[in-house]
């Protein structure tokens, strides 16, 4: 008997314009971005990211978020071109709400179902869980957590090694410019001083040309004796 793996390498595939063939284990995926933890001051609010990708598109695609095993909210997508929203019963929460600015994916292929948590406590420092099922993938599911601190007072990057590499670079740029400055004022004072040479140089041949033309000149005046 063949292997399931063994048919599908086998198989003809053919690839058409503008269709694209998904990996059969991959065709729904839950990100909640890069970061494994982020951090929140206390008492401000949050976002809780989350997206999924599918590429067959959605039909009536549910989202629900799980903190402490515990589900705190719960949505739907209806389709490609809705919005996600809440059920009814999640529409009035004080400490959870989908953001009001929320995209409606681009591609319909990745879709947002990030969550805004309100004043943050340190109480809801913890494991936060987007579950995604996708009726229209034969009910395939995925699901991604994300790690959530709230501390008293964000921590400050030390930029003192910026701050170092910028003096530095600084110091060389303006020390690069005054060299540069130095050597046109002394070429400057050097060619002012070779023209006052050659000025000088230049009279004093005229006063030797005159005079010597000047006592020529008497010579040939003198009265004969």
């Amino acid at each position: 008997m063949l292997s399931f793996s063994k048919v599908v390498a086998s198989y003809p595939f053919r690839t058409y314009p503008g269709l694209q063939l998904c990996s059969v284990t991959l065709a729904l995926e839950v990100s909640v971005g890069k970061a494994a933890v982020i951090y929140v001051k206390n008492g401000t609010d949050v976002l809780l990211p989350c997206t999924f990708t599918s590429c067959i598109g959605i039909e009536r695609a549910n989202f629900s978020w799980i903190s402490n095993s515990t589900e705190i909210f719960k949505g739907i997508i209806k389709n490609k071109d809705s919005k996600p929203e809440p059920y009814p019963e999640y529409r009035s929460l004080i400490k959870y709400e989908m953001p009001t600015d929320m995209a409606l994916s681009k591609d319909n292929r990745e879709f947002n179902v990030s969550l805004l948590l309100l004043f943050a406590e340190f109480s809801d420092s913890g494991k936060y869980t987007c579950f995604v099922k996708n009726p229209k993938e034969k009910n395939a599911n995925h699901s991604a957590t994300i790690t959530l601190k709230v501390v008293v007072e964000m921590e400050k990057k030390d930029n003192t090694l910026t701050l170092i590499i910028v003096s530095v670079v600084g110091g060389v740029i303006g020390l690069l410019v005054l060299i540069m400055l130095i050597k046109k004022l002394v070429l400057f004072i050097l060619k002012k001083t070779r023209e006052k040479e050659c000025l000088v140089t230049s009279s004093a041949n005229d006063n030797t040309e005159n005079g010597l033309a000047g006592s020529k000149t008497e010579q040939k005046s003198a009265p004969k004796a």
